[in-house]
């Protein structure tokens, strides 16, 4: 019952709001009340009386119309680089920072004579079986074991001058290891 109360209701409302036609003639529902209906059947609605249309004089002012939506604004950039004119030198390239200093670990002189030693060895035998591949046709993954065995044997040249055992040895060993895997593959 009370859901056939509230749909003949708003259809009500929306049919006065529809057929109303002036802003003057504005229909208000009143509020739903909370009470129980009677068990009763209500009678049919019936529809509501057609309110009479009259014109609207010429000279009455019509309805502002609302103004149209403001343009989206595009926010501006960040930071605007400044234009450079055609005659302006261009700007001098930045420095590049000074690398930072590496620590090389203090090793007792019986450490460093043990690194010194395991280097050179591993040194050798990379080179050693680089020469070996050397005279051989390669394919892609050999020669790419050829090229790292290369690049750890420069960093190990490298950090021996640098007098930093322990990464030359480190390096050095890595270097033995794929120059054999390589010697492996042939």
């Amino acid at each position: 019952m009370r859901a056939q109360s509230a749909a003949i209701a708003g259809l009500l409302l929306t049919g006065a709001l529809t057929l109303g036609g002036c802003q003057r003639n504005i229909v208000k529902a009143a509020p739903p009340s909370v009470s129980t209906p009677p068990e009763t059947v209500p009678p049919p609605a019936q529809p509501p009386p057609r309110p009479q249309t009259t014109s609207v004089p010429a000279s009455e002012p019509k309805p502002a119309e609302p103004p149209p939506p403001a343009p989206p604004v595009k926010p501006a950039p960040a930071h605007p680089k400044p234009a450079q004119s055609p005659e302006s030198p261009p700007a001098p390239p930045q420095e590049p920072k000074p690398t930072a200093p590496e620590m090389a670990p203090e090793l007792s002189p019986q450490q460093q004579t043990a690194d010194e030693q395991r280097t050179s060895a591993d040194i050798q035998a990379a080179e050693k079986n680089l020469q070996l591949a050397a005279g051989r046709q390669l394919n892609a993954s050999q020669e790419d074991l050829a090229s790292k065995v290369r690049d750890f044997l420069g960093q190990a040249h490298d950090a021996v001058r640098e007098g930093d055992w322990v990464r030359a040895s480190n390096l050095a060993h890595k270097a033995r290891i794929l120059s054999e895997d390589l010697v492996k593959s042939l």
